[in-house]
């Protein structure tokens, strides 16, 4: 089966970035104040419920890291330490380069405006806790809106590497994956200051690990049993929606892989397009929403309507910007330009 090509990944990813701009934009500044007095449901809708798309991008994120390290459900028997390593390595250049956007974009945007969404000018120690990805656990305001998820991402990679590695001498490695999701969905997902913790999110994330295990035909009515009966479980123990959309993904991910829409639906262009700069608008968009409030502010605008206008300017600036960020830093041959010329040598995990 050719799994190096998964159009419906790419279609699920498209989906949640382009929520997840919409979500900011509701939140943040002038504009969304501005344009609620317009539209206030639809503004109200993507404030409230856009951002739980982020969970579309947990369970992919887990279904991919099972699909790289455990195929088979099977143990890692090499030292975790080098993959963690390649992982940061992989996430730390289109991460710094973010970092910047966002700093040079925050200083722009405090020029012509003043309002509470604009991060304050970074310290050393605040620049020190996002290198070392800890900015929330320690404690720091974080630089752009999206740099958390960076963070949670590989916080969750490290854990379930681990897990794995644990796992070797049991003989089960994806049992404790599924005990550790287990407790994220009954406990640690329901205390709402571990939310700067992989343990948190390690329920959506060991779901999608779940949802590639299932792909395996001898177990697959297993682990889907298991996959819908834990989750429904902890469901009715206490709803969060963004746990039953997390089982909506799961679900979908492991029924198109056994049908094989999984790698050939829905073909479409401008969904790949829209998939493989995710990650890049995921990074980007912030900064651009922020200068495009601060632009609004600055030439007197206030009508609801021209508010609007600008919102979708901004949700079409931020998808140039993140193309080309994409082109030019996060995409695989241009990182690793970057990583030569910093002597760096990124990995594939």
């Amino acid at each position: 089966m050719n799994v190096n090509r998964m159009p419906l990944i790419d279609a699920l990813k498209a989906i949640g970035s382009q929520l997840i701009v919409l979500h900011h934009l509701a939140a943040y500044g002038p504009l969304a104040n501005a344009a609620q007095l317009l539209v206030p449901g639809t503004i109200g809708w993507f404030y409230d419920y856009a951002r739980i798309a982020v969970q579309i991008f947990l369970v992919i994120a887990g279904f991919l890291a099972a699909r790289g390290m455990s195929p088979q459900g099977g143990a890692l028997t090499a030292s975790p330490w080098p993959l963690i390593a390649r992982r940061y390595l992989r996430l730390a250049i289109p991460y710094f380069a973010a970092i910047a956007l966002a700093i040079a974009g925050a200083a722009l945007a405090d020029v012509w405006m003043d309002d509470e969404s604009i991060p304050a000018q970074p310290t050393l120690a605040q620049l020190a806790a996002h290198a070392l990805l800890l900015q929330s656990v320690l404690g720091f305001d974080s630089l752009s809106a999206g740099l958390w998820y960076v963070a949670i991402d590989f916080q969750l990679f490290a854990l379930m590497t681990l897990l794995l590695w644990a796992g070797r001498r049991a003989g089960r490695a994806e049992w404790l994956i599924l005990a550790m999701a287990a407790g994220s969905l009954f406990w640690f997902n329901r205390i709402e200051n571990l939310d700067i913790w992989a343990i948190y999110f390690f329920g959506s994330y060991g779901l999608g690990a779940a949802a590639w295990w299932s792909g395996d035909r001898r177990r697959a009515a297993a682990w889907l049993g298991i996959i819908a009966g834990v989750a429904l479980a902890a469901l009715f123990v206490d709803f969060r929606l963004r746990i039953a959309v997390a089982l909506a993904v799961a679900l979908t991910l492991v029924l198109s892989r056994r049908s094989g829409l999984l790698e050939r639906w829905p073909d479409w262009p401008i969904v790949a397009f829209l998939g493989r700069i995710s990650y890049a608008l995921f990074l980007v968009h912030f900064p651009v929403c922020l200068l495009a409030n601060a632009l609004f502010v600055r030439l007197g605008l206030h009508a609801p309507g021209t508010a609007l206008a600008f919102m979708a300017m901004a949700w079409a600036a931020s998808i140039t910007v993140a193309t080309l960020f994409y082109r030019w830093v996060e995409k695989p041959a241009a990182s690793g330009r970057i990583a030569a010329a910093l002597g760096l040598a990124p990995g594939k995990a």
